[in-house]
């Protein structure tokens, strides 16, 4: 009884912000409004988003961003980690630098980068002008502006990543260490048989919260492009922030919701069914 009692705050708040908000959110993903009444139409506006061009591209999008930055953020935090990990000089200044992105407010982040991204007057124009390169229109180009999405998310999430890495590396027991190093193990053997099965439990959290992270995007497209040009960076959460406050259609947005909630938990029975048969804790 007392256990239950301690965890009625816990409960409390989640069944309020959380359990609440999806049971309404799925309610009314099948009611249509309009000049604030609601009308019952089922499954009609499932099927309407369903053969929706801009939600199919929109989708096609995060899915895009998620398979190209998930990994590529994940194992460079794995990188750094290992790399901050070592006792040298200047380490924690290393790690300071790293985290850093992480401590930086999003509207600031994207401020950050509409000046690298700037047309001839960028940063990152300017660098490559010197190696004799003309830039693209980074974030006007629809070739280009989802790559730059990318670019940024992978700049940012890495270092918060990183410190996962930091605390499961530090946490692994010296005595196998150790021993490998009394038996000759070379360095890539030993992070392949030792560190990273054990810091497979960090990985499979950083995994989840990357995935999550990537369906998460909507300050920075807000500042950085609206989601265009033509769609081409538009994501999920910010099409379906522009469908409820921009266009006022809550059945649309709730639908969308529903939509990502669903990616998101498949994602998460993937992960924890697939990944965590191989984990050793």
């Amino acid at each position: 009884m007392l256990a239950y009692m301690l965890l009625l705050p816990s409960l409390v708040f989640l069944a309020a912000f959380t359990i609440y908000p999806i049971i309404k959110v799925v309610d009314w993903s099948f009611y249509e409004s309009a000049m604030g009444i609601k009308h019952y139409v089922g499954i009609k506006l499932y099927e309407r988003v369903l053969h929706d061009d801009v939600f199919l591209k929109v989708l096609r999008n995060n899915l895009l961003l998620a398979i190209v930055t998930v990994p590529v953020s994940v194992l460079l935090a794995l990188y750094m980690a290992i790399w901050v990990n070592n006792k040298l000089r200047g380490t924690s200044l290393i790690r300071a630098a790293f985290f850093y992105p992480t401590l930086i407010p999003m509207i600031a982040i994207a401020n950050i980068w509409l000046f690298i991204y700037t047309p001839d007057y960028g940063l990152l124009d300017k660098f490559l002008r010197l190696l004799g390169i003309d830039g693209p229109n980074w974030l006007g180009d629809p070739s280009w502006v989802l790559v730059s999405m990318m670019g940024m998310l992978i700049w940012k999430e890495a270092g918060y990543f990183m410190i996962f890495y930091l605390a499961g590396l530090q946490s692994l027991p010296k005595e196998v260490y150790e021993a490998a190093e009394i038996d000759g193990v070379k360095p890539l053997r030993k992070f392949a048989s030792i560190t990273f099965p054990l810091i497979m439990p960090t990985t499979l959290f950083v995994l989840v919260i990357a995935t999550t992270n990537s369906f998460k995007l909507v300050d920075h497209i807000y500042i950085m492009t609206k989601g265009g040009p033509n769609n081409a960076s538009n994501l999920l959460l910010f099409h379906i922030y522009e469908t409820a406050f921009s266009f006022w259609d809550m059945g649309t947005a709730s639908v969308l919701t529903v939509i990502l909630l669903a990616i998101l938990l498949v994602v998460s029975i993937l992960y924890y069914g697939i990944l965590d048969k191989r984990i050793h804790y």
